[in-house]
């Protein structure tokens, strides 16, 4: 048996509303996590005009947090937020719930976690915009203000 404290824990990437200073972050995520870490994920960010971002898959840098929490009901409210149901066809969800490869900002592997993810064609359906700097903020934040 290991004392791997890592594999006790829930890892979620977050990009949008759940990341520390925006919207969704202090219902969800502010008493439950216990870890948070800026860093990386590839894909591809889009800004869209319900006020929050669309990740989708692609192999551009797309800038967030790594949450680690070690209450798993955590996941079935984030599931609820993000109106993601693991049974029902990944066309009827707005976002899907996937394991993609961490980073952090200078490159190193910090291993793998959950992320929402939203189809391309969503997105183009919602008239969203590429965010090239794969960065996204509901309240202002710039990238190079951490």
């Amino acid at each position: 048996m290991t004392n791997d404290k890592s594999s006790e824990e829930l890892r979620v990437f977050v990009y949008g509303t759940l990341k520390p200073a925006e919207a969704n972050y202090q219902k969800y995520c502010a008493e439950k996590a216990i870890n948070t870490k800026r860093a990386v994920v590839l894909g591809k960010l889009f800004a869209l005009p319900m006020g929050y971002p669309g990740m989708t898959s692609g192999q551009n840098q797309v800038h967030g947090y790594l949450l680690s929490f070690t209450d798993p009901q955590v996941l079935q409210a984030l599931d609820y937020l993000e109106d993601y149901q693991p049974d029902r066809p990944t066309s009827d969800n707005l976002y899907n719930r996937q394991r993609v490869k961490v980073y952090t900002p200078q490159g190193e592997v910090l291993g793998w976690a959950w992320v929402y993810v939203m189809s391309l064609e969503l997105v183009h359906q919602f008239n969203g915009t590429f965010l090239a700097d794969g960065w996204w903020s509901g309240c202002g934040l710039a990238l190079t203000e951490f």
